[in-house]
């Protein structure tokens, strides 16, 4: 009976004119799209500099910072409220102050500083833009100490601390290393999670599903027969997701491809699950759609794709404590980053399977057989 049941729900999706075009164009779009567009690394910032210097020293300085490609220089201004016109303008992100006599202060070891205002109507903008200038005016710095310290004057007080960094699993801090696995999750939960929430409304709306209600198909038979197919392309999905993934971007997972298989084939039927209990209830295509939209923002915003779940209010962590998407982007970004395996990674699978369990038993029960 379900080889037959399987057979109707492949023919089912071969005959839709959009559903195998989505399955095979549409993680191909997001993961071509979404790396280069969703990203927190701001560069082209536009600066503007007041120098009232005019030394070597202070030219240095803004060469560094120009050179850093992360800052645009808009203007050279002659004074602070000058450089504050082309902020409130907006054709300055950040304006940067450097005062007069700087040179001879830091090599008569009296010491200078420079003042740095960022325009904080985006908040985002203006604090990675002011942790951007921090960082090039302080190894600046570091450089001219090291290079100058014969002819700083002895017993003013300076002192020189070089610091070794280290970034583990990402070291060049590519954002799209750590953006592609976790839209990878998103792509499985989009389509895994929608497409059986609108099959079964489909039926319905078709008549068809009246039919199968009067044949002597067992419930659990007719869920497992809608989920099958969903494995499958999920399983398709994610290799879509791999071949664009090593292809465009070079990122070939650290740990193993059948950890994330084994993790993969549980989540795709949790998301199944949930697509499956919603369209139990959803008598039209419409609401069924409102509702998973509705469910899949939450889950998208509360799965730590954009910001870290340990950075939320105690209620939101709690939420997101029910979210199986936070769960399987932990497992994928850390598989993909750490090379983490199935040991490592077991209270992600035991959240995941309790999802699984309760969510497919509940599809099953809440399947009613009546017209």
């Amino acid at each position: 009976m379900l080889k037959y049941l399987l057979k109707k729900e492949f023919r089912q999706i071969k005959r839709n004119a959009i559903l195998p075009r989505m399955i095979f164009v549409f993680p191909f779009m997001v993961l071509m799209v979404f790396p280069w567009a969703a990203s927190y690394e701001i560069k082209n910032l536009n600066i503007s500099i007041v120098d009232s210097d005019h030394s070597s020293l202070s030219n240095q300085l803004v060469q560094k910072i120009i050179s850093s490609n992360y800052f645009r220089l808009t203007d050279v201004s002659d004074s602070y409220s000058q450089a504050m016109q082309s902020i409130e303008s907006k054709k300055a992100d950040v304006m940067l102050q450097i005062p007069a006599n700087l040179e001879k202060n830091i090599i008569t070891g009296q010491g200078s500083k420079v003042m740095i205002s960022a325009n904080a109507v985006n908040g985002m903008k203006g604090g990675i833009a002011m942790t951007y200038l921090v960082n090039i005016i302080q190894d600046f710095n570091t450089d001219f100490l090291v290079h100058s310290q014969p002819a700083i004057k002895l017993g003013t007080g300076i002192s020189i601390l070089q610091t070794t960094t280290q970034y583990r699993f990402n070291p060049h801090l590519n954002y799209r290393v750590f953006m592609v696995p976790a839209l990878m999750v998103m792509i499985l939960s989009l389509l895994c999670g929608f497409l059986p929430a609108v099959s079964i409304v489909f039926e319905k709306e078709l008549g068809t599903m009246e039919q199968m209600n009067v044949t002597p198909v067992p419930r659990i038979t007719f869920i497992v027969a809608k989920l099958i197919p969903f494995w499958i392309v999920g399983t398709i999905v994610i290799n879509i997701g791999f071949v664009v993934a090593w292809f465009v971007y070079g990122l070939i997972p650290a740990g193993h491809f059948l950890t994330i298989y084994f993790f993969t084939f549980i989540f795709i039927l949790t998301m199944s699950g949930i697509g499956l209990i919603i369209s139990n209830f959803a008598q039209t295509l419409q609401q069924a759609m409102f509702v998973v939209f509705f469910f899949m923002l939450i889950f998208i915003m509360l799965s730590g794709l954009y910001t870290p779940i340990e950075s939320m209010p105690e209620w939101a962590k709690w939420i997101a404590a029910f979210n199986p998407l936070k769960y399987f982007m932990d497992v994928m970004r850390s598989v993909y980053l750490k090379g983490s395996d199935i040991g490592q990674l077991w209270k992600q699978l035991a959240a995941l399977v309790a999802f699984a369990l309760t969510f497919n038993i509940f599809a099953v029960l809440s399947y009613r057989k009546s017209s």
